[in-house]
This record gives C-alpha cells, structure tokens and sequence, in this order.
C-alpha cells in the first residue's frame, strides 16, 4: 500500500527567532542573525562569528528532565513541542505506539563533552557528572522527544553531518510508509558554540570571518549557527481522518554518498540525490519551482552545487528560483537542513521566495537565479532541499502543495 506522508505541523528556533514564524519572518526577508559569538565560556573565541539564540523562550519542563539533557536536545524539545501545537496532536495509552521520532545531530553533546574535559582535566573533579554519558549518546534528542511527548512508536537518532536532518526526515517518511507508525516527529538540533568544536572547525580553514555570501563571488567560508527544526509528519489518511491542516506533502526522497573525499565536494554525488529524489516523487525538473540550496557560502561547495544543479535540471536551472537560507541562520549543522525544510514549506504557504542575504558581487561559476537579497514573490508548488555532508552523504527532499 502507498502510503503519502504529509506535514502538519512545524517548530524551530535558532538565531533568527524562538519560533518557526519569527525565524520565517526574517529569512523571507533576508535579514541575517549572523555577528559576534557572546558565549562567556569561548575564551579566546570570544567576538568569533555566528549565529547564536540569544535566549531561549519560556518553557514548563521538568528539572528532572532538564539536569538530563545537553543544549541540543533541549532545543529539539522546544521546537518539538511547537511542532505537535500546530498539529493539533496529543498521544493517549491507545494511540503512543503508533507516534514516533527521529531527530539527526551533526556534533553531539559539545556542551556536556566540553564541560566534562574542562572539570577533569582542569579543575579538581575526579569523575564526570553523573549524566554525562546520556547527554552525549547521539539518539539523546530523540530520546527526550520520546519521553517529553510520550512518544512509543519508532525512536531513534540519526547522524550524518550536515545532512544529517534530511536523513532523518527521510527515514521518518520510510516509518509511515512501511506502517510502522501514523506520526512521526522528525527534524534536527544542533549546539555547536563549544570551545573544542569552534576549534575544530577553525583548523580546517573554512570558517568565514565576517559573514555568510553563499554564491557570491566575495565569499569567504561558512559561518556556524545553533538550533533546531521540527516538522509532525502523518500519514495522509491519519491526517484527513482527523480534519488536520496539511501544510505540505514530502513528495519524494533522494539519497546518496559521492564515495570520494571525506572533505571536498563532488559533482555526481549531489546530482545524483537530486535526481533519486524527482523520481521518487514522480516529478519532471521542470516541475520544480524552488530549490533551497545547500549553500554554505564556500567557494568549493557552491561552484560543485551549481554545477549539480545544472547537470540535473539543464535549461530549468536558469528558470526556477534557488536561494541559501543559511546566509541568515547560517550553518546549523544537524539542524540545517531542518530550517530549510521550514523555509520550503513556508515558501510554499506564501508563494514567496526567500532570499540569499549578503550578496554582492556575480560569480560566474555561481551563474543561476539565487534570488539575491530579495525575496521574490512566485507561485511555489513544489519545492526541492539539498543537504550534502561532510564526507559525501547527501540527502535531498521534495515538498509538494496539496
């Protein structure tokens, strides 16, 4: 039995807002949350570029969970429970077993990792703290999705970089598809602004010092954000059943790993996703009318991109708008592509194009419509994510209007 897969809520915050309408609000209009890292604990990171939540919103959770949780699942909560609001949806004793939760993470546990170093290796503690191996197991966020909204069907993490919230979507696409769950909760957290971390990163030479120019030809490198992104996914029968507002349907899924290079970029690798995912959603390329980049702002990734993009969608890549959100919320790693998820179906709800902020300057390698500074209004029917990790795994989505 086929089964469609539909959207009926989503949730999310990170620098550009504490709620997925905030954060929508500023992406479509270009605004970036982009500039110094204020975290007291960076030391001589501090002034370092990012996209930082300033505060996270009010909320009612339990310390008992709280003094369990590191900063990544305690964002995947937050805009998981925003997600399952807008649904509508609550569990009882007959129906838990049937609602699940998949959530990818790119760099578990930065904050508990960080702090237990710094306790054990420079202070006096001769042990960790005593959840310190729950806070960092990479399945944590899904974990406490579980327990905070009484989730018993299909939970679990996922993990693959930068991809790693598309991954995720997908396999929650394949529970519902399979019957093995009517809902699931799936998306990406990520809490990258620890002191190790930002080091890391910081030796790999990709780190922009001012801001994030996806496809511009003044680029300088990707710049780090934190949050999170949830969306409440339904079958189309559970979610008709029971009179929910369909934001969006998740028409198709393309996977694929380049088998090429740990840390550059390949060509066919990402083209080879984007077209998997057309034929699983049983669209031509022109159907396509927004495809939200992977766009880091390096000058690697966006030069392999564009050329994916064309390999794939010949003349149509000249004609469908393309954009980099992360120009806004910047690189979120686990988290990306689950604010981009956000950003497509709000384009679609809309009708409008966000656009790639910070723009200056035309790269002729970089040569498609990437909606510069401006969002543009457009009928938005279908709509196409990239995410493409570190390593070569790529995972791209498809969201239709239904």
């Amino acid at each position: 039995m086929h089964r469609r897969v539909v959207i009926t809520g989503v949730g999310g915050l990170c620098g550009l807002g504490t709620d997925a309408a905030s954060m929508w609000k500023e992406m479509r209009e270009g605004r970036s949350a982009i500039g110094p890292i204020a975290n007291s604990e960076l030391h001589d990171l501090e002034g370092m570029t990012g996209a930082e939540i300033k505060a996270l919103p009010q909320h009612d959770i339990n310390r008992g969970h709280l003094i369990s949780m590191d900063r990544f699942s305690l964002l995947a909560v937050l805009a998981a429970r925003e997600a399952m609001r807008q649904a509508g949806l609550s569990w009882d004793e007959g129906n838990a077993h049937r609602f699940g939760a998949t959530v990818g993470v790119g760099f578990t546990g930065s904050y508990a990792t960080e702090q237990t170093y710094r306790s054990l290796l420079l202070g006096s503690a001769i042990r960790a703290e005593l959840f310190t191996g729950v806070k960092v197991m990479p399945s944590a966020a899904s974990v406490h999705l579980s327990l905070s909204l009484g989730l018993r069907g299909p939970v679990f993490g996922v993990t693959s970089a930068c991809a790693s919230a598309n991954h995720a979507i997908a396999s929650a696409v394949d529970q519902i598809k399979l019957g093995r769950a009517d809902v699931m909760v799936s998306g990406g957290s990520d809490a990258p602004f620890a002191w190790g971390v930002l080091k890391a990163w910081e030796a790999m030479r990709v780190l922009s010092p001012d801001t994030c120019r996806p496809f511009s030809a003044d680029r300088k490198g990707l710049v780090l954000g934190e949050g999170a992104g949830m969306a409440v996914l339904e079958s189309y029968e559970h979610a008709t059943r029971r009179s929910a507002t369909i934001l969006a349907e998740i028409a198709g899924v393309g996977l694929s790993a380049d088998a090429f290079h740990i840390a550059a970029p390949s060509v066919e690798g990402p083209a080879s996703a984007m077209r998997a995912c057309l034929a699983d959603a049983g669209l031509n390329a022109e159907d396509v009318d927004y495809l939200n980049a992977h766009g880091t702002g390096t000058k690697s990734n966006d030069q392999t991109e564009t050329a994916a993009i064309k390999r794939v969608f010949g003349n149509h890549a000249y004609s469908m708008s393309i954009s980099s959100t992360k120009s806004t919320h910047a690189h979120c790693l686990g988290a990306a592509s689950a604010l981009e998820m956000i950003a497509c179906v709000m384009a679609m709800q809309e009708d409008v194009v966000p656009p790639t902020a910070n723009y200056r300057e035309p790269d002729p390698a970089c040569d498609l419509d990437i909606t510069p500074n401006v969002p543009r209004e457009r009928k938005v029917r279908v709509a196409m994510s990239n995410a493409f990790a570190m390593g070569g795994t790529n995972a791209v989505l498809a969201f239709r209007q239904v």
